[in-house]
């Protein structure tokens, strides 16, 4: 149980980082923001993409621990 616990927490991680980095991309690719456009890709890749992107990494990874488990 300490393994699912363990890849659950590096998943988190890991689709935070992807999801901050998409976040990023996203808001400076369509945003027709010109004033402050990078505090804005920050703050929405931090803020709203990144921990949507770590709860969706950990659900998907506890899904499939759970879901190998009992086959």
């Amino acid at each position: 149980m300490l393994k699912v616990a363990v890849f659950a927490v590096l998943a988190a991680a890991v689709g935070y980082l992807a999801g901050l980095l998409a976040g990023v991309v996203l808001v400076h690719a369509f945003s027709s923001n010109s004033h402050d456009k990078a505090v804005e890709a920050a703050v929405t890749g931090a803020l709203v993409v990144g921990p949507a992107c770590a709860v969706l990494a950990l659900l998907v990874t506890l899904g499939y621990f759970l879901l190998a488990r009992s086959s």
